[in-house]
């Protein structure tokens, strides 16, 4: 395969993507069928699954982007000492990584939990996401509630980039509320 050829399958991937993760979080999930992200695309059933044979796989291919940011971030930390500060600066890229794609996918498996709880691959990547950022922060002997307040800081930056939150404010102010909060909590 030809580098441009290669590079136009990739942009194909990336658009079915963009057209799948906009549906699951506006129409939903289990609402939303590869006919209509086809339709939405211009294309065929065929040439979309000629990409992907499932929503379950786009889902999980956009679920896998976040990894990949997560994994990083896992990385970074494990690469440095132990310390408040770099529990706080975790803090501070989690919210990062929650801004664009990352933070879509994240708002998306919000807004559709019930539907994906039959999803057990999917939940096990989410599940995986956030014990990936909870055991990267602490030692595995640190005191139970440090343990609790680290795992709280986490969900507080994900519980303030939940779409339409009843929380208000936009995501840029609450993720500004979630850093605060998050200081607080962080041993």
């Amino acid at each position: 395969m030809t580098d441009t050829a290669t590079r136009r399958r990739g942009d194909t991937r990336a658009r079915i993507q963009d057209v799948a993760l906009e549906r699951f979080t506006s129409q939903g999930y289990d609402q939303t069928s590869l006919r209509e992200i086809a339709e939405d695309l211009g294309v065929t059933k065929a040439a979309l699954y000629y990409h992907f044979k499932s929503k379950e796989e786009i889902l999980d291919s956009l679920i896998a982007q976040v990894l990949d940011e997560v994994d990083a971030l896992v990385t970074w930390m494990n690469d440095g000492p132990a310390t408040r500060e770099r529990r706080l600066e975790m803090i501070a890229r989690l919210v990062d990584v929650t801004r664009g794609t990352p933070g879509e996918v994240m708002r998306c498996v919000q807004q559709n939990e019930v539907a994906l709880q039959n999803l057990a691959s999917t939940t096990g990547l989410v599940h995986q996401l956030k014990q990936k950022l909870w055991d990267s922060s602490l030692p595995a002997d640190a005191p139970l509630e440090d343990r609790l307040r680290m795992r709280m800081a986490v969900m507080t930056v994900l519980i303030a980039n939940k779409l339409e939150s009843d929380l208000g404010g936009t995501v840029e102010e609450r993720g500004q509320a979630a850093l605060r909060v998050a200081a607080d909590l962080v041993p």
